[in-house]
């Protein structure tokens, strides 16, 4: 059979793989004995021809939250570029951060402006969940990604029924006046973001054991030593997405719905009730209030809540 047409699409998908498609049509008429040709001379031409993968220049200098990252050391130097270029070749997940981000960021900023912590942190959170609720294997919610025992320290409700580490504001402020503890007992804002990934106890041991105040020259778990790398990485991509190749219009952008706010109080609460009350459904009752985790609250001690209602048009 001899090839008519060869036509040949590229493109990059996440971790900087390539998926090539070929298709090949069969020309009219009888079939041939002859062999088809190897095409892999073609392969490789269009590849050194058309095909371009680059690798991310570093910028000059880099911070994070008004701390310098000390590009002179080749490890830095190492451990940021893998950071930026996971994050850089890792698209769809990259163009998900910068949508979320769009959506969750101006409720964020401007609590921890509040609270006096800097505005970098807000990248704190987008490291930790992508500015989703998830949960992770240990046990930590949310965005903040908060442990149950840190949550309730910090003054939140965590119990079967109501999780306040999926409230965005409630989480926020708590997740902020730890960093501000952090920060009064390591000296710095990078130590005091790795101490809310590792801890501060883990954290406190390690510069110890090592004899050490500076968080690049610490030997640390895996997932601490690269945080604040990504962290830096991610700052670094969304401070001008469209330098790292990310074209995302306006209307792409996700947003918190309109929505008005209601105080709610009972014993129970039912929150099925309310939403048919309010004239929506539970599961968008559920979508505004991800901190509701059941049908009903008990609500024994009669708190008040209070409760976002989305508007529709």
């Amino acid at each position: 059979m001899k090839i008519k047409n060869l036509f040949w699409t590229l493109w990059i998908v996440g971790g900087g793989w390539a998926l090539f498609t070929l298709w090949a049509g069969a020309s009219e008429g009888p079939r041939s004995a002859e062999p088809d040709p190897d095409p892999s001379e073609d392969v490789r031409r269009l590849l050194r021809e058309h095909y371009r993968i680059y690798a991310v220049p570093l910028p000059d200098s880099l911070d994070f939250a008004g701390e310098p990252v000390p590009l002179r050391y080749p490890y830095v130097r190492e451990r940021l570029d893998k950071e930026l270029l996971i994050n850089v070749y890792w698209q769809s997940n990259t163009l998900l951060y910068i949508k979320r981000a769009a959506k969750y960021f101006p409720v964020i900023e401007p609590l921890l402006d509040s609270a006096g912590i800097p505005d970098d942190f807000k990248f704190v959170a987008l490291a930790e969940s992508g500015l989703q609720h998830v949960k992770s294997p240990a046990g930590a919610r949310g965005i903040w990604q908060l442990m149950p025992e840190t949550a309730r320290k910090y003054g939140l409700i965590v119990n079967k029924d109501i999780d306040e580490r999926y409230h965005l504001e409630k989480s926020t402020r708590a997740a902020a006046r730890y960093l501000k503890n952090a920060k009064e007992k390591f000296g710095t804002w990078t130590l005091a973001a790795a101490a809310y990934n590792r801890g501060m106890q883990g954290l406190e041991k390690a510069l110890t054991d090592q004899k050490e105040t500076d968080y690049y020259k610490l030997y640390l778990n895996p997932e601490t030593a690269r945080y604040i790398y990504r962290i830096v990485a991610l700052k670094e991509i969304l401070r001008d997405p469209s330098a790292y190749g990310f074209h995302v219009r306006e209307e792409d952008l996700y947003a918190i719905p309109p929505h008005k706010t209601v105080r709610v109080t009972g014993r129970p609460l039912d929150w099925v009730a309310i939403a048919k009350a309010h004239g929506i459904s539970y599961g968008e009752l559920r979508y505004m209030n991800p901190w509701i985790r059941s049908y009903a609250y008990p609500n024994k001690a009669g708190d008040t809540f209070e409760v976002k209602i989305p508007i529709f048009e």
